[in-house]
């Protein structure tokens, strides 16, 4: 009994604060809570349908897929898409799966354009990553064969995964954010392909928004009590009780 209290104990100080931040807003307002997740998994899910047609491959791969051998101006204008466009070769039930739980936290507990933003640096992250890696050649650090060059770009999965990192991070829950990065690298290591090294990507760039952010955040704070120690220095003496 003492392990399962313990087991507990260690959930609520992992998952509480993240399961009470979601869970009030969905509570109140149900779906419309999350517009930008049910519009991702709705195009995401419309995008997967089209490309498997005939008449459907082409036009989503013209305007969303995403390799390192095309013209950087053509892959900076289909990422933004690509970010919805899923793998034709991994079952898509799973990714609309994880954008619904992941994309509906970050959008909570983030905010809508800041879920935006995380999830396009963790794209275009893995996308500039596969050139540079590319241009290396795999006799490099982190370098990357020839061939790679014409293999689509990861979908929505470096989103996620980046997404789910800087949840973590913002609501202190360091275990299932360490789960989530020694599960890409494990998959990285086992599988090595360009997706698992584009997630690896994007788990940078997430760290490295993280960062940011912390940091700004105790700029802010300093510049606050900077402020208010000044605040206190008028020139009159100190008053005294």
């Amino acid at each position: 009994m003492r392990a399962v209290r313990a087991l507990r104990r260690a959930a609520r100080r992992e998952w509480g604060p993240l399961r009470s931040a979601v869970r009030a807003p969905l509570a109140a307002r149900g779906p419309l809570a999350v517009p930008l997740t049910l519009a991702s998994v709705a195009l995401t899910g419309l995008l997967q349908v089209v490309q498997n047609r005939p008449w459907g491959y082409g036009p989503v791969q013209t305007l969303g897929a995403v390799r390192a051998d095309d013209p950087l101006w053509a892959a900076l204008l289909r990422t933004p898409l690509s970010l919805f466009v899923p793998a034709l070769d991994l079952p898509v039930w799973g990714a609309l799966a994880q954008m619904l739980v992941v994309f509906g936290a970050a959008e909570i507990c983030l905010g809508r354009w800041r879920t935006l933003l995380i999830a396009y640096a963790a794209t275009l992250a893995g996308t500039m990553y596969a050139r540079i890696g590319i241009a290396a050649g795999p006799d490099a650090f982190l370098g990357l064969p020839a061939s790679d060059a014409r293999i689509v770009d990861t979908g929505p999965s470096a989103a996620v995964v980046a997404l789910a990192v800087c949840v973590c991070c913002a609501y202190r829950a360091r275990v299932t954010g360490a789960v989530v990065i020694v599960a890409m690298v494990a998959e990285a290591v086992l599988k090595d392909n360009l997706a698992g090294r584009e997630h690896l990507a994007a788990i940078v760039a997430a760290l490295a928004l993280c960062a940011a952010r912390a940091l700004r955040g105790r700029r802010r704070r300093g510049g606050q009590g900077l402020e208010g120690g000044r605040g206190t220095r008028s020139g009159a003496p100190p008053i005294r009780s």
